[in-house]
């Protein structure tokens, strides 16, 4: 069932399976996208605690995959082990794995999934020269990680350096932060939750990103630290027109609590879904890693 192409109907079929197999997950919708697509979140327990997010960007959609997985792990877990069941419980974890359903269809199965937006999307791609693949934006053409309210002003002045003042495959910020209902949806239910951690899954350069300006907690770098010695991935610093406008940056900035960002894999996006494969098992030791950190943290 897992690691072949994820799009939105993959997701149905991964959500049907696991929630047929447990019983003890609570499903939600956060928002609804432009084109009325679901934003589906997964709770178990409070929600609280553990906010783990992925598919941000189009062609990073085998994030949903893994997140799927993971989930399916943690319920699988819950039911075999009492103790960890009430922990669990008792902190919270919420899995939201697409955060961008809209721009995956486009990047999977064609412009023509864009619908109203269908003649933006191709003019877009026209003037960037680039394959529906290519595509990473929401349907809108806003770059989701572009349009968090961190360092916003900033990264709008990049992004005009570079060329980029429209809606665009890649790297546009939208006209104003929290503009997009995929990053407004994510904002306000980190506001209504009280989340101790947050991690976004994205690709491609097995590295953490764990800093954002001063709010950054003392205790982030030992934590990156110690998911690097479990995954071997490298402990690092996004550069220019990546820093600033990221969900990572935002929880961080807002709450000043930890929050990462993981760049799953190595390759060229979008990465071949059985990259899933070989990373999942890097991927979810960061993850537990997180989940028993919450457990231990939680008030």
């Amino acid at each position: 069932m897992y690691y072949s192409e994820c799009d939105v109907k993959k997701c149905r079929e991964l959500e049907k399976e696991i929630l047929s197999a447990h019983k003890n997950i609570k499903k939600f919708v956060i928002s609804k996208t432009a084109l009325c697509r679901d934003i589906n979140a997964y709770t178990l327990g409070k929600v609280g605690g553990v906010l783990l997010c992925g598919a941000f960007h189009s062609m990073e959609r085998l994030t949903a995959e893994i997140l799927y997985r993971f989930l399916d792990d943690v319920c699988t877990k819950a039911e075999q082990d009492e103790v960890f069941a009430k922990s669990i419980k008792s902190t919270g974890l919420t899995i939201v794995p697409m955060i961008n359903p809209d721009g995956v269809e486009i990047s999977v199965n064609g412009v023509c999934t864009a619908h109203k937006y269908s003649e933006l999307v191709s003019e877009s791609l026209c003037v960037a020269q680039l394959p529906h693949t290519k595509w990473q934006a929401n349907a809108r053409g806003v770059d989701i990680n572009h349009n968090f309210d961190a360092g916003y002003e900033k990264v709008k002045e990049k992004e005009k350096k570079i060329g980029i003042t429209a809606p665009s495959p890649t790297r546009y910020g939208g006209k104003y932060a929290e503009s997009e209902k995929e990053t407004k949806a994510l904002c306000d239910l980190c506001r209504q939750y009280e989340f101790l951690v947050a991690v976004a899954l994205h690709t491609q350069g097995r590295e953490i990103y764990y800093d954002f300006g001063e709010n950054t907690p003392k205790e982030s770098l030992s934590m990156a630290n110690a998911m690097s010695a479990l995954s071997g991935y490298k402990v690092s610093h996004p550069s220019d027109i990546a820093v600033g406008g990221g969900f990572k940056d935002w929880f961080i900035e807002r709450f000043c609590r930890p929050a990462f960002t993981l760049e799953v894999g190595l390759g060229e996006n979008p990465l071949d879904p059985r990259v899933a494969v070989t990373e999942y098992e890097k991927v979810s030791k960061m993850l537990w890693y997180i989940v028993e950190y919450a457990t231990k943290n939680a008030p």
